[in-house]
């Protein structure tokens, strides 16, 4: 009787410890290094908040990504060629439904609808799009003929590394 509770306490203690999990991901591994899309660079350090001090960030916004499940946000800030300032925000959600509910509650204006993720929105200086539990945000802080290709590029490389 006693080896049959070691064994089960055992069993319980790897399950416990992970055996068999996928390990939690570092956040900054979502993101591209410099120049892994073409013309951008990497500025500063990734910046992570948990839905508890999600105000610190967004104050104004967080209750709305608050009731929509978020769980964390991870923000890095980015320079295209050198000129343009871009920051990319990449929120964890509870659930992909959490995500698409947030998505779908953004207004898609004279967006382009775009092949990124799940579903994708291109906007002047910006794109925003979900990728299962994850929704993206790219706002680039100056218009330029050449920022839309430049921050569709980044959002494909943000969301190759989601997926692996």
């Amino acid at each position: 009787m006693t080896k049959k509770i070691n064994a089960y306490l055992a069993a319980m203690l790897l399950t416990i410890g992970g055996f068999g999990c996928k390990p939690a991901r570092n956040a900054a591994s979502f993101f591209p290094a410099s120049n892994e899309a073409a013309g951008w660079v990497q500025v500063g350090e990734i910046r992570t908040f948990t839905a508890g001090d999600l105000w610190k960030y967004i104050d104004g916004e967080a209750e709305r990504y608050l009731k929509g499940g978020v769980k964390s946000v991870a923000t890095g800030d980015y320079k295209f060629e050198d000129k343009i300032d871009t920051v990319v925000d990449i929120y964890t959600m509870a659930t992909s439904e959490g995500v698409k509910n947030l998505y779908d509650s953004e207004s898609a204006g004279d967006a382009k609808v775009i092949q990124v993720g799940d579903s994708a929105r291109l906007y002047s200086q910006s794109l925003i799009f979900r990728k299962g539990r994850y929704l993206v945000r790219i706002v680039a802080y100056e218009e330029s003929a050449r920022i839309q290709p430049a921050i569709t590029e980044l959002g494909q490389r943000v969301e190759q590394r989601l997926t692996r």
